[in-house]
């Protein structure tokens, strides 16, 4: 008789909300007419990421002790519940600027279908506990992530960044393959809390699959000098997909980085500290140096994902306590940050018909009164600037490298957000400080109830963004419990 493990459903409910709006998507794309197909699609996903979310609190709130599940191959914890909330948050933000997103009826359906695909793949992959449940979590949302990118082939560089993006991808996950293999064959363990015990000293061959599963993570994080994928995907995909990757892709890998490293190589610490530590500057570095060039504003943001990378990896190499809170809090306002300026270059993409840059922004501050103010938030709350998350997270982030004694890293990222103040408030310039002579009012985008879901959308990120900022203790209290499932 085949022994089958015992399934906690109730643990992966979030995963499995995602997976059940998928299938009911491709029978909408299937049974239900090109007329009603959209809002029925639309809504079908929107209540797919809302499950998840109410799952996800629930398993947080029902999860004090940390424990494995389905034969120790996934966890159940706080750190992994609060990430999927994260992620089905962004999910549903993403489906509300997706809804007027221009699109050929016949692809609406499998749309939303590869988005929830791609929500429950991440779900899973937060959950992972060993390298085989890793490996098949990000294969699982990275394929949705690759179609989606080039979905709308109406699109001019949605077919090339979607190859792109599938090549790099592609290079990136056969680097974490490689790595997982070399640890496995080393250990002999596939659970992450199993290779943390064993004794391996010093073996080189760990150590460079070390590094290769640091290296195919941070592929996914868009930490440089891995990160050659994310300023043409960005620009190329839909520009609610790429809302989409730039948050809750972020949130997935850095999370699941973290606790590979705290769990699977504790003994190791001396050495991958300072490797992230290095990267986060090459990030720091290469994100804001080369945003200071671009025009187009969906690569600015991209290379701004760049440097906000570099940013959260401070948190990771400081590997204490105080830097796993850092990291947490961190991912809360910036995925709302990151969701809501993406979703104001959407509005404009569709008024003007074309690629959004510094120049055709013009005026938006005057003509769409409340996306100009959101965007100056978002732009002021990326750049670190009180009344905003953005704020709190930085100096949560210097805190923990000031904490562990790594204060080159504090100047480095001083620095880095000096350099950054050029082009984020060039993006406000260009809305708000133009001569009347310049200004070119775009036409109208139709009737206000057209945009009112992407609207409510970029509501829900300006409120989390400031209400981050007021709201730092009860939110560093979630932090602080998620924290607490990961070892010391």
């Amino acid at each position: 008789m085949i022994q089958k493990p015992h399934v906690d459903w109730f643990a992966i409910s979030p995963s499995l909300a995602l997976l059940a709006a998928a299938a009911l998507l491709l029978m909408i794309a299937v049974f239900v007419p090109a007329g009603p197909r959209r809002a029925v699609a639309a809504s079908t996903g929107f209540a797919g990421f809302v499950a998840a979310f109410v799952f996800a609190v629930l398993v947080d709130v029902r999860s004090p002790v940390a424990t494995t599940i389905v034969h120790d191959a996934l966890y159940r914890d706080r750190w992994a519940a609060l990430a999927q909330v994260l992620i089905a948050g962004a999910g549903a933000v993403a489906v509300l600027i997706a809804y007027r997103e221009r699109m050929r009826d016949e692809h609406v359906a499998e749309y939303y279908a590869l988005l929830t695909a791609a929500g429950a793949g991440m779900a899973f992959f937060v959950q992972a506990s060993n390298l085989m449940t890793l490996f098949l979590g990000l294969e699982w949302f990275s394929i949705a992530l690759y179609v989606l990118t080039a979905i709308d082939i109406d699109l001019i560089g949605s077919l090339e960044a979607g190859l792109k993006y599938l090549v790099v991808g592609a290079v990136g996950s056969a680097t974490l393959l490689f790595g997982s293999a070399l640890v496995y064959g080393q250990t002999g363990q596939l659970g992450f809390d199993k290779i943390g015990a064993y004794g391996h000293g010093h073996s080189s061959m760990l150590v460079v699959g070390l590094a290769m599963i640091i290296a195919g993570l941070a592929f996914k994080s868009s930490a440089a000098p891995f990160h050659m994928w994310t300023p043409d995907a960005y620009q190329g995909a839909p520009t609610p997909v790429t809302a989409f990757m730039a948050s809750a892709t972020k949130i997935a890998a850095l999370v699941v980085t973290y606790r590979v490293l705290e769990t699977a190589f504790p003994q190791d610490e001396h050495l991958w500290r300072y490797a992230i530590a290095v990267i986060a500057c090459i990030s720091l570095a290469w994100g804001n140096i080369a945003a200071l060039v671009q025009r187009n504003v969906k690569r600015i943001l991209a290379y701004s994902s760049v440097s906000h990378a570099g940013f959260m990896l401070i948190a990771i190499a400081a590997a204490s306590p105080l830097g796993e809170r850092a990291l947490m809090y961190y991912l809360i306002p910036y995925s709302a940050m990151s969701l809501g300026a993406f979703a104001v270059v959407a509005a404009r993409e569709r008024e003007l018909g074309v690629p959004v840059t510094l120049q055709n922004l013009a005026g938006l501050g005057w003509e769409r009164p409340f996306l100009g103010v959101s965007m100056w938030v978002f732009m002021l709350g990326m750049l670190g600037f009180p009344l905003t998350g953005g704020f709190i997270g930085k100096f949560y982030v210097f805190a923990a490298a000031y904490d562990h004694g790594f204060w080159w890293l504090i100047v480095a990222g001083v620095i880095a957000t000096m350099i950054s103040a050029y082009y984020y408030l060039g993006i406000v310039r260009a809305m708000y400080f133009r001569d009347a002579a310049e200004l070119q009012l775009a036409p109208a985008g139709g009737s206000p109830p057209r945009e009112l879901l992407l609207g409510l959308g970029v509501l829900i990120c300006v409120a989390v963004t400031v209400g981050s900022f007021f709201a730092v203790q009860p939110l560093i209290d979630v932090a602080r419990s998620a924290a607490a499932a990961l070892p010391l």
